[in-house]
This record gives structure tokens, sequence and C-alpha cells, in this order.
């Protein structure tokens, strides 16, 4: 069978987003078809008619005006031309995102004129009456939020074309022959656009790296991380540049430093980690008090600003944490070696050191740069294993060394002194407002070459709940410490929740008998944990986790400190990750010029930062989101011949999402594999109903699936609907 060979270039049918491009970049001048023409560069005589009747239908659509007999200007420029953010729907269609309009202004597909989702642009606002629903055309994109995509290409005999599998991009891109670089028919590729041509209903590029075959392991991993433009490996200067870092611990430095190696110092983290950020140290006070201290690697003092090393860990922001590798933000002579606090070893460390009563009262505090020098390291499994058991002797199940072995009288004693601290300073946080999101993680057990084998759940114990609220503790006094002195400072805020989510999920909460109680920010967060408690362990928990944590603003970096509403903190700030997250090192860099007496440092300079940081961390969680849901897709390949229990987590006019109870993967049963009767969407009821039996499938209902399809490009499930459940 012969393939169709698509053609790359085709005449538009109307130039009207054009003409308003022209009139509005030249509102004061009067222009007629002939001049509008010679800036579009057209003189035929098809696309000069073509002209005359687009200017006709913009001036009965009162867009412009007839200020004499064939001229014509853009009417009310400041009025109705706004600028703003394109968010793309999967329909090709969109939404222009703006300030200015309480709500969002719809854009159809023919008025997008070559806007892509998320650039910045100026749009044309119509239909503003009261009670109509405005909507919009793109006049100018003014910023390109992206240039780079991943895709499949597909070769013709003199170019090809790349189709990306993102919902929202409606264009493939046209690759000229001699852009085409080293890549065959069916390769995934990275390309970049380049130019849009008047004439082309495709951008144009060039493919810039080919990534590999589809469905390959490598290749969609690869996939991920370019289609956010998130690094895979180091330049080759960064690496040297790290490389010949001198990381020898040297007498004259531990001289500058506060020495706390002869403190009983550990570190406990999870079992597969390698860069290891914090450590507590523990000791008893004459006075009956405590000494903690939370160490935390002093990245800063190898990172000096200004240096390759240190623009590049600026770049990147943030570690990214897929499911089968680790992207760090630095290179590992620094992560996995010199900066991580690796047991019997001294290290460099920037500590908050605190007298803390035995009712986790904070009596004295102080921060400053050390040496330490861990005498253990503990998995969270092993510490587990202490607290519930009161034994020191780890057995051969529990232990990462792979043998039983025993830990010493002052280990146990501090680990369970610790947990029995932060068990209250966890109770005052709750009962101070802060929200408990213990949402379920799903892992997998990968072999040898990364293919999964099994899933499991990752749930918070006391050993993480001791360790997250130590360094909870540090973050919130050192952004105290510092917001306090009223000087710049990076802080770690979160609003309040969006009220518009929380009743939407109301709506959906109150079909399993649940509510929240509105009436003070106070009240939200106390029955918001009251729904978590409920609903634990039920069938319909990750659903109410998943709805809740939408429901919440998202945290972000900056300068601006509006408290953060989550954790119930006036002042919060990252000072505990900085082998992983930049803002940790501008914040071990900021206290300590404080410390040293440093006046204010500029604001604006430190926002824009924060602003940065904030993007890559939403990028990275975005790919480390799509490598899970790859990594579900794969999983399920294997086990397409079996039946399992699912509950139905979405409802939609074209389907139901259910989520597989044994192992939370999720997919999608078609509206039209439903055969036991011919169902229809109802919105009030966010269900499908039958037309015939009026059987209802709603959220929370349990049904039996099986997987049809599994696409690994578009990280896709789809199930054959079997049954109801019993």
């Amino acid at each position: 069978m012969s393939k169709k060979i698509r053609k790359p270039i085709k005449k538009e049918k109307d130039f009207s987003g054009k003409i308003l491009k022209i009139l509005s970049q030249n509102a004061n001048k009067p222009f007629n078809y002939k001049q509008i023409g010679a800036k579009l560069e057209l003189d035929d005589t098809k696309s000069r008619n073509q002209i005359i009747k687009d200017l006709k239908i913009l001036a009965a659509q009162k867009k412009i005006v007839e200020t004499e007999p064939g001229k014509y200007l853009v009417k009310a420029v400041s009025q109705d031309y706004y600028e703003g953010t394109i968010d793309m729907t999967s329909r090709k269609t969109a939404y222009f995102i703006c300030d200015e309009f309480e709500e969002d202004v719809f854009i159809p597909t023919n008025n997008l004129n070559r806007a892509l989702d998320k650039d910045k642009v100026k749009v044309y606002v119509y239909n503003r009456r009261k009670g109509k629903r405005p909507e919009g055309e793109v006049i100018e994109v003014l910023e390109r939020d992206k240039t780079e995509f991943v895709g499949v290409i597909d070769m013709q005999p003199n170019f090809a074309f790349v189709s990306t599998a993102n919902p929202k991009m409606y264009t493939d891109i046209f690759i000229p022959k001699d852009k085409l670089g080293e890549a065959e028919n069916g390769d995934v590729v990275l390309v970049k656009i380049e130019d849009w041509p008047k004439r082309a209903d495709s951008p144009f590029g060039s493919v810039i790296r080919v990534l590999g075959k589809p469905g390959e392991h490598n290749t969609e991993i690869h996939a991920i991380l370019a289609e956010y433009g998130l690094p895979s490996e180091f330049p080759v200067e960064v690496e040297v540049f790290a490389q010949k870092l001198d990381t020898s611990i040297q007498e004259s430095e531990i001289a500058k430093r506060r020495d706390m190696r002869d403190t009983l110092t550990f570190t406990i983290d999870p079992k597969d980690a390698k860069d290891f950020d914090d450590a507590l140290s523990f000791k008893k006070l004459e006075n009956g008090n405590y000494e903690i201290g939370v160490h935390i690697a002093d990245v800063s003092y190898y990172l000096e600003e200004g240096t390759i090393l240190d623009d590049e860990a600026y770049q990147r922001a943030t570690s990214v944490y897929l499911v089968d590798r680790v992207v760090p933000m630095l290179p590992e002579v620094l992560s996995n070696f010199a900066c991580s606090l690796r047991p019997n070893e001294e290290k460099y460390t920037f500590s908050a050191v605190f007298e803390v009563s035995p009712t986790a009262q904070v009596i004295n505090q102080w921060f400053g740069r050390t040496v330490i020098y861990s005498d253990q390291r503990f998995a969270y499994e092993e510490a587990q294993y202490i607290i519930e058991t009161k034994d020191n002797t780890i057995p051969v199940d529990v232990s990462i060394t792979g043998e039983s072995y025993v830990v010493s009288d002052e280990i146990t004693e501090a680990t369970l002194k610790l947990d029995e601290l932060a068990k209250i300073l966890r109770k005052k946080r709750m009962q101070q407002g802060a929200i408990s999101f213990d949402k379920v993680e799903v892992k997998f057990n990968l072999d040898a070459e990364g293919e999964p084998e099994g899933v499991y759940f990752k749930i918070s114990k006391d050993a993480n709940h001791l360790i997250e609220e130590f360094m909870l503790l540090a973050n919130r006094k050192v952004a105290e410490y510092i917001g306090k002195q009223k000087k710049t400072f990076v802080y770690r805020i979160h609003d309040e929740p969006n009220e518009d989510k929380l009743i939407a999920m109301q709506t959906v909460i109150a079909k399993f008998g649940y509510k929240i109680d509105f009436r003070n920010k106070g009240d939200i967060s106390k029955s918001l944990n009251a729904l978590m408690e409920e609903v634990n362990g039920k069938k319909e928990q990750n659903l109410i986790d998943t709805l809740a944590i939408r429901s919440m603003s998202k945290a972000k970096y900056s300068t601006d400190n509006i408290g953060h509403y989550g954790l119930a903190f006036d002042y919060y700030s990252h000072f505990t990750s900085p082998i992983r997250r930049y803002p940790d090192v501008m914040v071990h860099r900021l206290l300590q010029f404080y410390l040293d007496g440093g006046a204010s440092v500029d604001e604006e300079t430190y926002e824009t930062k924060c602003l940065h940081c904030s993007n890559m961390e939403s990028l990275a969680t975005n790919a480390e989101r799509d490598s899970i849901k790859y990594m579900q897709v794969k999983y399920m390949q294997d086990h397409q011949d079996e039946e399992f229990l699912g509950v139905i987590s979405g409802v939609t006019e074209w389907g139901i999402y259910v989520e597989i109870v044994s192992n939370k993967c999720e997919g999608m049963v078609r509206i039209r594999e439903i055969k036991d009767d011919y169902y229809t969407f109802d919105e009030k009821q966010y269900a499908l109903v039958g037309a015939t039996s009026n059987s209802i499938l709603q959220l929370g209902d349990e049904i039996y699936v099986k997987v049809k399809n599994a696409d690994l490009v578009k990280k896709q499930l789809d199930f054959h609907f079997l049954r109801r459940a019993e």
C-alpha cells in the first residue's frame, strides 16, 4: 500500500488575523487593501480579493472601522487588546489567561493564529457584554514558551514531519530535507521550531537530537527529559571543573567552624539513597534539656558563585527523580561523595543547633558552619524497627547491610528520644492548623535492565516523621531568624486554598458522604485533616487524597513572605536539601552573609531567581509524574491477560477513568466499550447513566477491567469494561 505524501505548504483561507496584527501595530495609520497586501507580500488577484473580503468581515464584526472609503483603522486598541498566556486544550481550542479578566477568554481554533500552549500573546477580546462568554483572537505571539519538542519523525521523499504525543500540541512540525540530521523514519527526535512561514500550515524546524526508537526504555526516559527541557548529563567542562575541586577536609577550615565531631551524629534516609543531605546530632544536657543539631551538607562551600559549576546548578535548580534514575543538580563527585554526609567520614556542614526541653520547646538556637562526623547510617526501615520494638539488634530482613547487627545503646536511646520529641512537634503543628497529606506513593521494583517486576506503595511511618519534623523545625527557625530582621530572603510560601476548587471537591466527596467546613481557614484545615483520617484505607482514599491536594495552592519560592498555609507556619524556608535544591544553596549563602553582618541584598534579583527555581521545580515534577505513568503502562503491558479490580476515579463525556486497586495504575474505559447499555454523561450527577436500565457508573464504584491497549509513547492505558463488582 503506497503511503500518501503530505504537502508541506498550503495557502490560508483568510488573512483576518494578519490584518488585525498589521493594523494593531500601526494603530494610528489607516490602511487599504493594497497596503495590507504589500505588508503581507501578496500581490496576486485571488489574495487581494480575499483581503478585501476579510476587511469587510472585520468591519462588520466591529473589530476595525472604515475611516474613509477603503481605508481602515483597528478599533479601540487600548480597550480591547490584552497581553497574557495561552492555555491550550486537547480539542485544538484554547483559553487566554489574563489578570484583567475574572474568567478565562475562549479562543476558537481558527483564531489561534500560530499561538502554542503557554505562549505569551496579544489578544483581541470581543463578546464582552454581560452574560456573554468572552472570546478572543490572537493578534500576535509575543514570546514562545518553548521552541523544542519531542516527537516521532515521518519521512517523505524530500522532507519530513514530526508529530508529538502532547495532546496540547495541535500541529506537527515540517522538517526540510537538509535539516533531518541522522534521523531515520520512525525515530523519536528532539526538534527545534525555527520559523513559521506566512503561508505554511505547520512551523518549520530542524532535528537537534535523535533519541531512539519508540517504546525502548532509554528512548522514552530521555524523551521525557527532553520534552521538559531537562538535561540528561553534565557538560564535559562542568564535570572537569568539579573533578578538580579540592574536597579534602582541611585543619585550617575546621578552625573557622564549630567542631561537633565528638557529638553523637547519624543519618536516616531511604535505603537506596546515595546522597545524604542531612544528619541529626543528639546530646543530653545537665539541665535536663537536649541539644539537637540539624546538620546540612555545606554545598555552598564548594559551589562558588560565578563559576560554571554554579551556573549549571542554578540552571538545573533541582535534581530530577525519575522512576529508574536520578538526574542530579550537582555532579556525582559532590552529590554522592564530597557533600554527602556518609558514615564514618568528617564533613563540612551548615547547622541549626537547638536546645530543646523535654516538652519540645525550643529554649535556645544557634546557626552557623560546622564540621561533623557521622557515627551511623540508618535506612528508614532500620530506625522504624528500633522505634517499634525498642530493640537495638537489627535483623537481617530489615538491615541494609545484608546481615544483622547491634546498634549502640547511645544511638538507640537518641533515636527513641528524638521520635518522642518529633511526635510532640507534629501534634503541635496539627493543633495549629497544619494539614497532613500522607498520600500513598507508587514505587516500582526494577530489574537490572530497569524493567518493572512489581509495584509497591511507600507509606510514611514514625521514622519518616521523625526526620520530617526536625527538618521542618530547622527550615522554620532559619526563616523566622532572618524574617524578623526584615532582610531579603528566600522563603517557601504556600497560599490559602482555592475556594472554587474546594467547592468542586465538596461536590465530589459528598457522593461518598463526606463534607468540608468552609466557615474559616482554620475550620477548612481541621476538616481536611479529619477527612484524610476518615478515608484512610478506604477504596476512595487515593481519589480523595488527589482531589484534596489539587484544591491546594502550589507552594513556591518567593522573597515576599506570606507564610505557609499547609504547614501553618508564619515563616518557612528551604534550608535542609542543598544537594538537590538550589534555593537551599541561596538560603545558606544569605544566612551566612547576614550572620557576618551583611546588609539586606537586592530583592528584585532574588525574586527573579525564586521564579526560575519554582518554574524548574514544576518541570521536574511533571517529568517525574510522566516517568511514573510510563512505568505503569510498561508494567501493565506484561499483565494484559489478567482481570483487575478498579475504582472509578473520573467520569467524562467520553468515558470513565479507572484506578486499579492493587497497583494504582489508571486507565480509561471508553463509553462505547461499555456494552450492557447505552450510556450518556450526566454532568449533574458526575456519572454515566444507562438509557434503558438507568444504571449508574459514578466515582468510587468498583468494576473489573482488563487491559485493552498500553501505549508507551502516549503513556496511556485503555481498559476493557468487564463487569461491576459484586
